[in-house]
């Protein structure tokens, strides 16, 4: 039980920490009816809903089967690392960055391993993540924190994409040159003579007797995939999508999405990650509470004050960037620097964004050897993007 329990500290530490806060407030704010609007309740059911189609779209391989049929046309090293790359860097836009990489990491390890690139895997895995946290900022659905911001900010979806755009345009321009100096046009043949059934299975299960992770059928590996699944997981995504962008009603979108997840596979609320939901309760109930205390108000003010861009940056490296958007959101109304900062912020150090975890777990789990090398290397990788973003931001702004 002790064991089980400190498991769950060490995995979920930010939600224990949010929920700890959370606690702390209310005994210094007892509660009462003003705590019926301290949560933004579109924001946690865009949240839940996404979530919820994204884990859909896993169960049944689709992202995986885009990455092996990619790869079919993949000659060189250079274009296997772009496309490994690309893969983590435009998906996210779509599914997150956690997710993006949770799917793709381990699928680049094992692509490296049989295309005897090994020796590469550390930078791979490193501008992967980049990738990530770099595409993500885009949208407002790329990350959990975006869709907050535009609920709260009543921002258009349009006006995002303006703000964050040229920050993802120049993180994608030095991927592309940083692989076209470090990787050369040597070619691969290893995908040559395989299709996409055969890189997918070669790369996820080449031992039958093993799990098969994303099958939800019995009949075998990948079954189904491409049938009426993925039309109706497609079409709720898109009902999702205009609910975020306040075309489609709120209400619609969590009938639907609820609906159809418990008559397609009801097991996908079970793998869902909870965990991210109630931790953005819970600092909204340490935030509603503190706003309500005009000396910690008061003192959080000043400690924001007039650089809301380099404050969210730096708190970003020490408690993340999604505590730091909740935090920092309720005492500071500079929304443009303060999107940006927490968004640009999620470079640099290993904790910046959590989901950079996500790489150095799966890279620790294959090489436990050399988990210090790809830590070194992500973070000087990780604070070089940061740097050029903050360069421009500072022109920009």
């Amino acid at each position: 039980m002790r064991q089980r329990a400190l498991t769950f500290v060490r995995s979920e530490t930010i939600l224990v920490v949010a929920t700890l806060l959370a606690l702390i407030s209310c005994f210094i704010v007892p509660p009462d009816g003003e705590y019926g609007g301290y949560v933004h309740v579109s924001t946690i059911s865009q949240l839940c809903c996404l979530m919820l189609v994204v884990v859909g779209f896993q169960r049944i391989g689709v992202f995986r089967r885009i990455g092996a049929s990619l790869l079919r046309r993949v000659h060189t090293a250079r274009g296997l690392v772009l496309t490994l790359i690309s893969l983590t860097f435009f998906s996210s836009m779509l599914i997150t960055n956690d997710v993006a990489l949770l799917t793709f990491v381990p699928f680049a390890l094992s692509v490296l391993t049989m295309a005897h690139m090994e020796r590469h895997a550390v930078l791979v895995c490193a501008l992967m993540t980049v990738g990530a946290n770099t595409g993500s900022m885009l949208t407002p659905i790329g990350n959990a924190h975006n869709l907050y911001f535009k609920a709260l900010t009543g921002m258009s979806t349009g006006r995002f994409l303006e703000i964050m755009a040229p920050y993802s345009l120049l993180a994608a321009v030095l991927l592309v040159l940083v692989t076209c100096v470090v990787f050369r046009g040597q070619r691969i043949t290893t995908f040559d003579d395989l299709d996409s059934d055969s890189i997918e299975k070669g790369v996820l299960a080449p031992d039958s007797s093993r799990h098969q992770p994303d099958s939800i059928l019995v009949k075998g590996y990948g079954a189904d995939r491409r049938g009426w699944r993925i039309a109706v997981y497609s079409a709720v995504f898109l009902v999702c999508v205009l609910a975020v962008s306040d075309i489609v009603p709120l209400w619609v979108m969590c009938v639907v999405t609820a609906a159809v997840m418990l008559v397609c596979d009801p097991r996908s609320f079970r793998h869902t990650d909870w965990g991210l939901p109630i931790t953005f309760i819970m600092f909204f109930i340490f935030i509603g509470n503190m706003k309500r205390v005009p000396e910690f108000c008061h003192i959080a003010e000043m400690f924001v004050g007039d650089h809301p861009l380099e404050v969210s940056i730096v708190s970003s490296q020490v408690i993340s960037n999604v505590p730091t958007s909740l935090l920092l959101s309720g005492f500071c109304d500079q929304w443009v620097p303060l999107i940006i900062g927490t968004n640009i912020g999620g470079m640099g150090t290993l904790i910046a964004s959590m989901a950079s975890l996500i790489t150095y777990k799966a890279y620790a789990r294959d090489y436990p050897h050399s988990k210090g090398r790809y830590l070194g290397v992500y973070t000087a990788v990780s604070f070089g993007f940061l740097l050029a973003m903050y360069a421009l931001a500072v022109i920009i702004l």
